[in-house]
């Protein structure tokens, strides 16, 4: 378990007997450029069917948080995201969307999924 994916909490899900979607929005993630060390801004979705377990949101929250001051690509940063999300929670499926603000005139949009 790496330090970012001790920060996430859980609870048991209680419906784990039926497939339910759950989704959040964080409208105000950031996250800086690593080549020119500017903030980058997004509305992450995260979407999911819980299998055993839920993810705590202030838990989330804090998750997000702690990427506030990582340079990191956004490819990287959606694609962690996913990858830490999907290994606490072993969710039946999980999908990111990273909408990114625009940067020199072009909008970004990352979608990663997975299915257990």
């Amino acid at each position: 378990m790496n330090d970012k994916q001790k920060i996430l909490e859980v609870f048991p899900n209680p419906q784990k007997d039926r497939d339910y979607t759950i989704i959040h929005t964080s409208p105000e993630f950031t996250s800086v450029c690593p080549k020119t060390g500017q903030p980058d801004f997004a509305i992450i979705d995260l979407e999911y069917i819980p299998d055993e377990v839920c993810v705590e949101l202030k838990s989330y929250k804090f998750y997000l948080g702690s990427y506030r001051n990582d340079g990191i690509y956004f490819e990287a940063v959606t694609n962690n995201i996913l990858n830490d999300l999907a290994a606490v929670l072993q969710p039946r499926y999980i999908k990111i969307t990273a909408n990114w603000n625009p940067r020199g005139g072009i909008s970004s949009v990352v979608i990663v999924e997975h299915t257990k």
